[in-house]
């Protein structure tokens, strides 16, 4: 919208710089989907995030600990064997590529720091039911002592 039109002239000129900005961007576009591997690239570009400067790459990948990994191959399974046991092929793989990048929020600080909450609710919840004992009742002198 940058062209101010005038005249018939002014109108035509300004068609064919959008027709050339269009064949600009269709090969632009075409050479994005030209081979598989370009497909791939742009499809897995999709998902990637900018690595932080202090961030150590893995083996699977950036910041990625043990219990991520295991919840990266645990979690797909489990939901596939049991709330979606009987869904079919196309459901079962939408649950496995969005549960992959569900682990992705799963590592061994937000495990622990769960794990810690329910620790420290269990022994509340134990000794809420327990009842109070009874006061041991002191007589003063022991009856089988030897002091008259």
């Amino acid at each position: 919208m940058d062209a101010v039109i005038y005249n018939i002239s002014d109108l035509k000129e300004e068609i064919e710089r959008l027709k050339a900005s269009k064949r600009l961007q269709e090969t632009a576009i075409k050479s994005h989907f030209n081979s598989p591997g370009a497909i791939f690239h742009t499809i897995t570009s999709l998902f990637k995030h900018n690595q932080a400067p202090g961030e150590s790459s893995g083996l699977f990948g950036a910041g990625q600990d043990m219990v991520s990994l295991i919840s990266r191959f645990v979690l797909p399974f489990i939901l596939n064997k049991t709330l979606f046991r009987s869904s079919n092929f196309i459901i079962k793989t939408a649950v496995g590529l969005l549960s992959q990048k569900a682990s992705g929020f799963i590592n061994e600080k937000s495990v622990t720091s769960v794990w810690d909450k329910i620790r420290s609710v269990i022994p509340n919840l134990i000794h809420k039911n327990k009842k109070p004992a009874k006061p041991a009742v002191d007589y003063g002198i022991p009856p089988d002592s030897e002091s008259y």
